[in-house]
């Protein structure tokens, strides 16, 4: 009898314990319940396979695009560009020194251009009309990936699940924003885009791209783009991992693409 009494009652102590275990930084989705989000292929157009796509975005109908250069690429260079989805070809704007810097995301605030740098902690500011270079700055970020904007505030991803909030004038942190999905961080956020209130942004070396709530820094729904990372791979066998969407806000289009892809993909989804 006291055997039995014994067992229940390090049964109900070993519950209790697994009922309170804290979550940790797992980024493993254990129990998921993001929606997912549908979409549908509406175009695609040819896209430079030496670009190592580091930023897409779009402003005043020009579709903008940054590059980064691994060492093991000779091909590739860090540019930003403004790339001609006729043609494939990116009119390069400003280039960075690879043997220095690494280029990574860019957003446009303020008729200014930002770009950030992958292991330099630096980034640079550019005078919009001119491409001439305005200032460089600083970040405490041991990394800079991704950059976009929500009209007001620059907001930086590093690579981890926390993303930062830039003041644009003095490039001084305003908050950090930690990302989780069900409660587990959400780890290697690399690109961003805002659209209508939403933070999208890649996941590195997936097909993935989470939409998350600025408000509560939770990923609310996800979208699966294997079929077109499949795509670009087929069509050329040295396509890497899915890397850049990109918000036409006049027309409501989205773009997105990848390190090395042969095509830049126009999809519809409901944001």
């Amino acid at each position: 009898m006291i055997k039995k009494l014994f067992g229940a009652y390090m049964l109900v102590i070993i519950l209790f314990s697994c009922n309170n275990t804290e979550k940790s930084g797992d980024t493993t989705d254990k129990t998921s319940t993001t929606p997912s989000i549908p979409f549908k292929l509406v175009n695609s157009f040819p896209h430079d396979t030496t670009a190592f796509t580091e930023g897409l975005l779009v402003h005043n109908n020009q579709v903008f695009e940054s590059t980064g250069s691994p060492d093991q690429l000779t091909e590739t260079s860090s540019v930003i560009g403004i790339l001609d989805l006729k043609t494939g070809k990116l009119n390069t704007k400003v280039t960075l020194d690879k043997s220095q810097y690494f280029g990574e995301g860019i957003a446009i605030l303020n008729d200014k251009i930002y770009q950030l740098t992958w292991k330099s902690k630096k980034g640079f500011v550019y005078d919009l009309k001119t491409f001439k270079k305005i200032q460089d700055f600083s970040f405490n970020n041991n990394e800079g990936w991704g950059l976009t904007t929500d009209g007001k505030s620059l907001i930086m991803s590093d690579g981890t699940y926390n993303l930062t909030y830039l003041d644009p004038t003095t490039l001084a942190v305003i908050k950090t924003l930690p990302v989780r999905e069900n409660g587990y961080a959400k780890e290697q956020i690399n690109e961003l885009e805002y659209i209508k209130g939403f933070i999208y942004a890649n996941i590195w070396q997936t097909n993935e791209i989470i939409k998350i709530d600025p408000a509560t820094g939770n990923v609310v729904a996800k979208l699966d783009l294997g079929t077109l990372a499949t795509d670009a791979r087929t069509q050329y066998a040295k396509s890497l991992e899915m890397n850049g969407i990109a918000f036409d806000s006049t027309s409501n289009k989205v773009y997105v693409t990848g390190k090395m892809w042969p095509k830049v993909y126009e999809i519809d989804f409901s944001y």
